[in-house]
């Protein structure tokens, strides 16, 4: 039995239920995984999961795709390579209130943003007012991570980035209307997110071990497919308790299920989406070409 420590991103949610599954039914232990899931908040997110890679506090991190772009390209270099895309469709958006009239990006000139200070998010949500016709006059501000969403429900920020199948599934339940503006429809050719990434000499390492961690993942994202009231069971009992009160779980769930992929892709990256967001990121100066050149991702561990 080897031990696995997974990084997560946020607090347990939707986007997290493969491995929760695959802990709690024991796909990681009949693949002779010890997985250790380790939960932002017990730090209160002092660390990243991109720090906790590098540093070897965990052997996986769950972050966006910018992620493994900024470990392979920061000045104490980590080799850091993308192995898992947990959806197959990118389900996150920028939210308005539908009472606050913003109806398309443009109308946020002037407005306030609540940022997550992600890499390259400032600039995607000010690019994609630009694209809408507008000056990409933003006024961003930092609220705490776990504050972000509720700084745009009381009205302290006019808009910020949210999941779909998370937030706008609690905000349908509330009855809060919302007006959602992906980047797709304002040509932003974004990458995938989240995604499991690792260092590139964990792989080198142990192959076979890491290959049945990815096996066994899969088999927790397409357990959802069949089994949705046990699924709920499973998320229940790792959300807060806020999560569990105002969040419809059976939603968020059938609302995701079509975007884990299927036995076949479930996982799996595409290298012209990769490359159209690496381009895209080099054609507005926010990376250099060296990126075009670096090995960001790989699918070697489904072989």
């Amino acid at each position: 039995m080897i031990k696995l420590k997974l990084a997560l991103d946020w607090t347990p949610n939707i986007n997290h239920i493969g491995f929760l599954i695959a802990k709690e039914l024991g796909f990681y232990k009949q693949q002779g995984i010890d997985l250790e899931i380790l939960n932002p908040q017990d730090d209160n997110y002092a660390m990243t999961p991109g720090k906790k890679l590098e540093l070897g506090v965990a052997d996986f991190a769950i972050a966006p795709f910018e992620t493994v772009i900024s470990l392979n390209n920061k000045v104490n270099q980590v080799q850091a390579i993308a192995i898992y895309a947990i959806l197959q469709k990118d389900l996150s958006c920028i939210a308005t209130l539908k009472s606050s009239n913003i109806t398309s990006p443009k109308l946020l000139d002037g407005k306030t943003y609540a940022s997550y200070k992600a890499r390259y998010e400032d600039h995607i949500v000010k690019q994609m007012i630009k694209n809408d016709g507008g000056e990409g006059d933003l006024n961003i501000i930092y609220p705490d991570k776990l504050g972000i969403w509720n700084t745009l429900l009381s009205g302290k920020a006019n808009a910020t980035w949210i999941f779909d199948n998370w937030e706008g599934i609690e905000a349908s339940s509330k009855n809060i209307e919302l007006d959602k503006f992906t980047l797709d429809e304002f040509n932003i050719p974004y990458g995938y997110s989240p995604i499991v990434l690792t260092k590139k000499e964990n792989i080198t390492k142990h192959k076979v071990p890491y290959s049945e961690f990815i096996k066994a993942t899969q088999k927790g994202f397409l357990f959802t497919k069949n089994n949705l009231t046990e699924s709920v069971d499973i998320l229940k009992r790792y959300v807060t308790e806020y999560d569990l009160k105002n969040i419809d779980l059976e939603k968020s769930i059938s609302f995701s299920i079509p975007h884990f992929g299927d036995e076949f892709n479930c996982g799996v990256m595409k290298q012209e989406r990769v490359l159209s967001f690496t381009k895209w990121l080099i054609d507005n100066g926010l990376e250099d070409k060296v990126i075009l050149n670096q090995n960001l991702f790989t699918n070697e561990l489904f072989e």
